[in-house]
C-alpha cells in the first residue's frame, strides 16, 4: 500500500517532461548558405583534387623537415595549450548536460526542542519539557526543461566544444606551415651564404689579378682599391648572414619545443617546386579550413543561445524541493514503514516584470547572433582573398624562373669575358667589378625566387586547410 502511494507521487513527476516535449522551441539550426561562385576570382576549377587532402607526411618530402614537424606537433607549447582548452571545453559541456538531471542530496536532521508548558498535561516548568525529531532521506530539486532552454544552452556548449577542436586544428596547420617556411628560409640563408663565400673567392682572385696588373703598369692604384672595396663590402655581409642563420635555427628550435640549438637539414637544391598546385573548389575549403569552421561554430553557438534567451521568457516549472525518507521522534525502530514520508514542493513561475532583463538579454543575443553571422561571412571572404592572392602570386613567381636563369647565365659569361678582356687590355676594370657585383645579386635573387615559391606552396597548403592529422 505504501509503495503504491509513493508511485502516485513520483510517476507524475517523471511523466511531465515527456508530456511537455512538444512545447520546446523547435527552431533548428542550419548552416548558413553562402554563394562561393568567384571566391577564387578567375581561378575557377571543377576538379575536386586538392593538396589539402594530402597528409603533411606525404606533402613534404624532405626527411629532416618531416622530423621537425613531427617533433613540433608533439612538443610545441601552443599545441599543448590548445589541448588544455579542449579539456576545459569538455568539462563545460559536461556541466551543461548535467543541468538536465535533478540535484540529489542525502539529508539528515536532528531537532531538539524545549518547552516551559507540557503539551500533554498542561503543567508548567521553565524549559523542563523537551521533544526530539529525527529525519533521514534523499532530497532532490529539478527544473523541468519544458521550453528547451537548458537543451539550447547545452547545444551552445557543444558548439563551443567543437570550436576548441577547430582552434587546435588551426594551431596545427599554422604550426606545420611555420616550421616548413622557417626551414626553407634556413636553407635559403645557407645557400646565400655559400654563394657569397664563393663570390668572395672570385673577388679575391680579381683583386690579386688587378694588384699584379698594377705592378706591371697596366692598371692604376684606384682600380686595385675599388676591387678591394667590393671585396670588403661583400665580406661584411657574411657575419649578417651567419647571425640570421643562427637566429633562424633558434626560432625553429622554439617552434618544435626544444632549447635553442643547431638544426639538421638538407639543402635548397634538394627541394622540388611543382608547376601546378591543385586547389579544388571553394566548398572543400569551407569544410576543411579551421578558422572558417570556428566562425561557423561561433554563429551556431550564438543561434542556440538566442533560442535559450527566447525560452527564458516562458513559464518555468520547478520541483524546488522533493524529499523521501524516514522521520520519527526517537531512534528506536527508526526505519519502520510507519515512519516513511514523502514531501514534494513545486511551482510555476511566469516572468512578468524583470526590469527588462529577459527581453534585454534576448535583444543582446539576437545582436550577437547577427554579429557572428557577419563575422562568418567575412571570414569566408577573407579566406577566398587569401587563396586567390597566393594562387596568382605563385603563378607569376614561376614565370620568373626561366628569365632569371638566363640572367644568371649571361652574367656568368659577362664575368668570364670581361676578365679575359681586362687581361688583354681591351676592357676597363669597372666593367669587371660591375659584372661580378651583378652576378652576385642575380644569384642571391635566384635563391629568393625559389624560397618565395616554396613558401607559396606551403601557404596555399595552409590556406586550403591542409596539414591536419
Amino acid at each position: 500500500m505504501i509503495r503504491r502511494n509513493i508511485y502516485k507521487f513520483i510517476l507524475p513527476g517523471l511523466l511531465i517532461p515527456v508530456v511537455f516535449q512538444s512545447c520546446q522551441v523547435t527552431n533548428k539550426y542550419k548552416t548558413p548558405e553562402l554563394d562561393t561562385a568567384g571566391l577564387y576570382r578567375e581561378m575557377t576549377a571543377s576538379d575536386t583534387t586538392t593538396i589539402a587532402t594530402i597528409p603533411w607526411e606525404d606533402y613534404f618530402q624532405d626527411t629532416y623537415l618531416r622530423a621537425l614537424i613531427g617533433e613540433g606537433l608533439e612538443n610545441n607549447y601552443d599545441m599543448r595549450i590548445a589541448y588544455t582548452r579542449i579539456q576545459q571545453a569538455e568539462t563545460s559541456l559536461s556541466i551543461a548536460k548535467a543541468a538536465y538531471f535533478p540535484d540529489v542530496a542525502l539529508v539528515g536532521q536532528v531537532s531538539h526542542n524545549r518547552y516551559s508548558l507540557n503539551p500533554v498535561d498542561g503543567k508548567r516548568d521553565v524549559l523542563g519539557y523537551h521533544s526530539e525529531d529525527y529525519t533521514l532521506g534523499i532530497s532532490a530539486s529539478w527544473e523541468l526543461d519544458i521550453w528547451g532552454k537548458m537543451n539550447r544552452e547545452a547545444r551552445a556548449s557543444y558548439a563551443q566544444f567543437l570550436a576548441t577542436h577547430a582552434y587546435k586544428n588551426l594551431i596545427q596547420i599554422s604550426l606545420v606551415a611555420n616550421i616548413a617556411t622557417s626551414y626553407y628560409s634556413l636553407l635559403a640563408l645557407d645557400e646565400q651564404l655559400r654563394i657569397t663565400l664563393q663570390t668572395i673567392d672570385l673577388l679575391q682572385e680579381s683583386a690579386e689579378t688587378m694588384q699584379a696588373m698594377m705592378e706591371a703598369g697596366m692598371l692604376t692604384a684606384a682600380a686595385v682599391e675599388q676591387s678591394r672595396a667590393l671585396l670588403y663590402s661583400t665580406q661584411i655581409t657574411v657575419p649578417d648572414l651567419e647571425a640570421q642563420i643562427r637566429q633562424m635555427e633558434n626560432a625553429i628550435s622554439v617552434l618544435v619545443g626544444r632549447n635553442p640549438g643547431p638544426i639538421e637539414r638538407s639543402s635548397i637544391h634538394q627541394q622540388y617546386v611543382v608547376g601546378v598546385l591543385d586547389h579544388g573548389v571553394p566548398a572543400q575549403m569551407l569544410s576543411q579550413r579551421p578558422d572558417v569552421q570556428q566562425a561557423e561554430l561561433a554563429f551556431r553557438s550564438a543561434f542556440e543561445l538566442t533560442n535559450a534567451a527566447q525560452a527564458a521568457l516562458y513559464p518555468s516549472v520547478k520541483l524546488s524541493s522533493g524529499t523521501i525518507g524516514y522521520g520519527a521522534s526517537s531512534l528506536s525502530n527508526f526505519f519502520r514503514a510507519d515512519n516513511l514520508f514523502v514531501s514534494l514542493i513545486g511551482g510555476l513561475t511566469q516572468p512578468i516584470f524583470a526590469k527588462k532583463q529577459l527581453t534585454g538579454q534576448l535583444k543582446i543575443r539576437k545582436a550577437q547572433q547577427e554579429e557572428a553571422l557577419l563575422t562568418f561571412e567575412q571570414t569566408v571572404l577573407n579566406a577566398g582573398q587569401e587563396i586567390s592572392n597566393i594562387l596568382f602570386s605563385y603563378e607569376y613567381s614561376l614565370k620568373k624562373n626561366g628569365v632569371r636563369q638566363q640572367q644568371v647565365n649571361s652574367l656568368l659569361n659577362a664575368v668570364e669575358y670581361t676578365q679575359a678582356l681586362l687581361l688583354a687590355g681591351e676592357a676597363n676594370y669597372t666593367e669587371v667589378l660591375s659584372a661580378e657585383q651583378s652576378l652576385l645579386q642575380a644569384q642571391l635573387e635566384q635563391v629568393s625566387d625559389k624560397l618565395e615559391q616554396l613558401q607559396y606552396s606551403v601557404n596555399l597548403y595552409r590556406a586550403l586547410g591542409g596539414g591536419l592529422e
